[in-house]
C-alpha cells in the first residue's frame, strides 16, 4: 500500500505550516499589545500635576484611591466568578466521567483464607485462635415431603367438575383454610 504523499512533500508541507503559525502568533501577539495600549490611553488619562495646589493635589489623590477601589472591586468580582466557573467546569467534567463509565477497575483475584488465617491476620500473630466454624451449625433432619402428602390419583374430569362454578372456589377456600386454622 503505497501512501497518498511522498516523506519529503509531507516534511516540506509540516515546515510551511509552522513557519504560518510563528507568523500568525507574532502577529497576534503584535496586536494583543497595540489592543492594551489603545484601550489603556482610552481609560488612563495623563495626569498634570504641575501647578496645582495642595488641597489641589489631595482631591486628585481622593479621587484616583476612589477608582482604584472601584476598580480592585470589579476585579474582585471577576475573579469570585472565574473562579465560580472553574469549578463547575470540573464538577461537570468529573460527572460526563462518571456517565462514560470510563473507570479502569483493576483485576480481582480470588483469594482463599481459612478462618484460621483470617483471625491471625485481623488479631494479630501472637493470638493463637482456632475457630471451627462448623461445629456451631445446628443439624437439621431432612424430612420427606412425600412420605406425608400422599397423592390421590383419579379422574381428573372430576376434579375439574368439582371445581367449576361458585362452590368449586368455596372448596378451594375452605381446603386451603382448615390445614392451618387446626
Amino acid at each position: 500500500r503505497k501512501p497518498k504523499i511522498t516523506a519529503s512533500r509531507k516534511l516540506l508541507l509540516k515546515s510551511l505550516m509552522l513557519a504560518k503559525a510563528k507568523e500568525e502568533w507574532e502577529q497576534e501577539l503584535i496586536d494583543k499589545q497595540s489592543e492594551k495600549e489603545r484601550y489603556l490611553s482610552e481609560r488612563i488619562t495623563p495626569l498634570y500635576t504641575s501647578g496645582l495646589s495642595l488641597s489641589q493635589l489631595q482631591d486628585l489623590c481622593r479621587e484616583l484611591h476612589a477608582k482604584a477601589e472601584i476598580v480592585d472591586e470589579e476585579r474582585y468580582d471577576i475573579e469570585a466568578k472565574c473562579n465560580h466557573n472553574t469549578r463547575e467546569i470540573k464538577d461537570l467534567k468529573l460527572k460526563v466521567l462518571d456517565l462514560r463509565g470510563k473507570f479502569k477497575r483493576p483485576p480481582l483475584r480470588r483469594v482463599r483464607v481459612s478462618a484460621d488465617a483470617m483471625l491471625r491476620a485481623l488479631l494479630g500473630s501472637k493470638h493463637k485462635v482456632s475457630m471451627d466454624l462448623r461445629a456451631n451449625l445446628k443439624s437439621v433432619k431432612k424430612e420427606d415431603t412425600e412420605k406425608e402428602r400422599p397423592v390421590e390419583v383419579g379422574d381428573w374430569r372430576k376434579n375439574v367438575e368439582a371445581m367449576s362454578g361458585m362452590e368449586g372456589r368455596k372448596k378451594m377456600f375452605d381446603a386451603a383454610k382448615s390445614p392451618t386454622g387446626q
